[in-house]
This record gives C-alpha cells, structure tokens and sequence, in this order.
C-alpha cells in the first residue's frame, strides 16, 4: 500500500477508521463501548464494534484487537481517534497502536486541551507514572488550519504533521471533526441509548 503522504499527494481516495467511546456509566471498572467508523473520503463504509474498560489500561491493546483481524484492517489508510483516551482516562499509546497496526494515528481533538488539568487527574490514580508516560508519549500538540478555514488540533505518530493536516482536511465535511470521528459519536450514542447525540 502507498504511504499516506503518497496517496493524498495523488489526490486519491482515502479510507480512515474513527474510533470513539459510546455513553458508558461513569461507575468504576464498567465497561465502555467503542464505536469503529470506516469512511472513504467521507462516505460511510463500514463498522467495528469493542469493548474496553472505564479508567482502564487496555485502550491501546482492545483498538489493535479491534482492527487488526478485521476486513477493513488491509484498505485503511490511516487511524483517527477522538483523543487519547477511551472511557475517562484509558489512554492510548499512540506510538505502539502506530507502530503495531503500521499505519499513521491520529488523535483529533476539539479545541486545545488542558493539559495540565489532565496530568492533574492522572496523578491521583496509583499507576500514576505509567499514565503520565503515555501522555507524553503522544507527543506535540498540532494546530493546522486548512485553506477553506477549519481548524484541527491533533497528535500523531506515523506520518509528519502536515500529512496529517491534509488529511483531516479532506476527510472532513463540515467544521472540525473528521466525518469517520462524527459517525462513531452518533452511532455509539444510538446504540447505547436508542438515539443519537445532539452534537459530534
């Protein structure tokens, strides 16, 4: 398969994964659903579906579990998180979900944490220091702002921070969030409570 960078570049078609949490209950030790959205370009394509634990340690392990063995593991160019973190605080190694799954991934968030109220919750949990590991091994936070003005602000392991931007760019139909992103928020949310959210 071509490198990102390469296919976006050609200006082919891009195929992403999107994964989110659905709603979970906010009791310790629940489990949390994980919503997997194929797209290409924009365009729904397919869906996977996990389970992974509140607060927990297995984020990184159930997301390679997830897509790895999958139909859709082969076609997908590049894997887009909402955040680094699964269910509260069950933080995703970027780095080794990039470098097991061998393909960029990308966490897409909002509007520009705050970081240091994060490190502030992680330094209450007893494996504290592993977490705040994982933090910091996500890396820099990016900010690229498109032509047609959409903002990103994003980490990522596997491509250079300009591929990045350009993808989220084009897979991305109205605003902020990439459309594989947007679909796992509403999906997860219509399946856990019968409706879809208000916002993704």
């Amino acid at each position: 398969m071509k490198s990102l960078a390469e296919v976006i570049r050609l200006n082919k078609q891009l195929r992403t994964i999107g994964f989110d949490d659905a709603p979970f209950n906010r009791k310790a030790g629940s489990k949390v659903n994980i919503s997997g959205i194929v797209c290409t370009n924009t365009r729904f394509e397919g869906m996977l579906w996990g389970e992974a634990s509140k607060d927990g340690v297995d984020a990184t392990d159930v997301l390679i579990d997830m897509l790895k063995p999958s139909k859709f593991y082969q076609q997908v160019h590049a894997v887009l998180l909402d955040g680094i973190a699964i269910g509260g605080f069950n933080l995703i190694n970027l780095e080794t979900l990039s470098e097991s799954l061998q393909l960029p991934c990308i966490a897409v968030m909002r509007k520009h944490p705050d970081v240091a109220a994060v490190k502030k919750v992680l330094s209450r949990f007893d494996d504290a220091e592993s977490r705040l590991a994982t933090l910091a091994a996500a890396g820099d936070i990016y900010t690229y702002t498109s032509p047609t003005d959409k903002t990103f602000y994003f980490q990522m392991k596997g491509c250079s921070a300009e591929t990045a931007g350009l993808l989220l760019e084009k897979v991305t139909d109205n605003g902020n969030v990439p459309e594989t992103l947007r679909l796992a928020h509403l999906i997860g949310a219509a399946v856990k409570t019968g409706q879809s959210s208000n916002s993704a």
